[in-house]
């Protein structure tokens, strides 16, 4: 992050925040709750990788879209339900798998290997 904001960055709240669950309050807990902090740390991790990597991909997700002729997710789906891409289905996963694979980035880039 820059200007207007200082130190410390977005980024480095989140991950001093994820330190602190994993080095002091994991030791305190087990059972569901432990479930639930793990989970909660995940979360961190996906908010810090949209903020890391979002402007690029809201970028090439807005491409995509172009580059199928629509101007947002709700119209393509519809257009996908009406049938218009029946007949050239294998273009559009392809057209689509960057939009994919950013989103999977994001959630959990462990998938992408």
């Amino acid at each position: 992050m820059t200007a207007p904001h200082d130190r410390p960055t977005a980024s480095e709240l989140l991950q001093a925040v994820k330190e602190w669950m994993e080095q002091d309050l994991m030791a305190g807990v087990d059972g569901r709750l432990a479930f639930h902090v793990r989970v909660a740390m995940n979360m961190l991790d996906i908010v810090d990788r949209e903020i890391t990597l979002g402007a690029p991909m809201e970028v090439r997700h807005e491409e995509v879209l172009r580059g199928l002729g629509v101007a947002s997710d709700a119209e393509l789906s519809h257009k996908i339900r009406m049938g218009e891409w029946d007949t050239d289905f294998p273009q559009l996963l392809e057209a689509l798998r960057p939009v994919v694979e950013d989103k999977v980035r994001v959630a959990n880039p462990k998938y992408l290997r």
